[in-house]
């Protein structure tokens, strides 16, 4: 078992002065914390894996693809590969709770 605290993976992440921190690296999938403040801008490209974002906190609009929707605390999104994405019109600090399958390359 590994076993994980969001307040210090979020320690970890505001150290290394990086917006995305992987904290989980499987066979089949990894994990990360994201991070985007209030009014930042979103630099992600499409990705070659699948992805699973969970809206740990903060507010934003997210666009995969042509759809554009809210996300704030307990959101879920799914993002298939290769689909463009990006947050944006971010409101509140956003912290994503990130899931690659097969992992992030």
């Amino acid at each position: 078992m590994k076993h994980f605290r969001l307040d210090e993976l979020e320690t970890e992440r505001a150290a290394n002065d990086g917006a995305y921190l992987q904290f989980l690296r499987e066979r089949n999938m990894s994990a990360g914390l994201y991070a985007l403040d209030a009014g930042a801008h979103d630099p992600q490209s499409p990705h070659a894996q699948d992805e699973i974002y969970f809206v740990v906190s903060g507010r934003a609009s997210i666009t995969v693809g042509l759809e554009t929707t809210q996300v704030a605390r307990g959101s879920v999104v799914y993002v298939p590969a290769g689909v463009a994405h990006k947050f944006h019109h971010i409101t509140e600090d956003l912290r994503v709770l990130v899931v690659f399958s097969p992992p992030e390359s």
